[in-house]
């Protein structure tokens, strides 16, 4: 069975809330001091509404052979690492995402091209403990053994 994750809404919220409080500022100062700048607040409106669009954008597919990462507006790249790759996982919660029940999971894999796969933002589960099994089943099936 396929897994979809998505980045949560907050975490995308949090990400694009820089930008929001320096449209804000920048407002405020257009306002007291030189309207010309309203359009410097719109742009980073604009530009913290991207963000967020983008990170919401972001799709997570787990599945029984690989792992797939699909970001992207305009133009979408598309990453996949094979399962059996993968060596390590590292969950991180900073004190914000654990207020959210959010995490960040790292894998660590042998790919060259993609050395570090972060799936942020995600839902607090217990996908290290799928992905870690489906990574064995993995290993198994394609007879790959590890030699440190």
């Amino acid at each position: 069975m396929d897994i979809l994750i998505k980045p949560s809404a907050i975490f995308a919220l949090i990400k694009s809330s820089p930008l929001l409080f320096g449209s804000a500022s920048i407002l405020y100062i257009a306002n007291r001091y030189y309207a010309g700048l309203i359009w410097l607040s719109l742009a980073c409106l604009l530009f913290a509404a991207y963000r967020y669009l983008y990170i919401r954008s972001v799709i997570y597919l787990v599945t029984e052979q690989y792992i797939r990462i699909s970001r992207g507006i305009l133009f979408k790249q598309i990453d996949t690492v094979e399962l059996f790759r993968v060596k390590d996982y590292v969950i991180t919660e900073p004190f914000l995402l654990q207020i959210f029940r959010l995490m960040d999971v790292h894998l660590k894999t042998t790919d060259s091209e993609n050395p570090v796969i972060w799936l942020r933002g995600i839902p607090h589960s217990d996908i290290i403990e799928v992905i870690r099994e489906r990574v064995l089943q993995t290993r198994q099936h394609n007879r790959i053994f590890e030699i440190n």
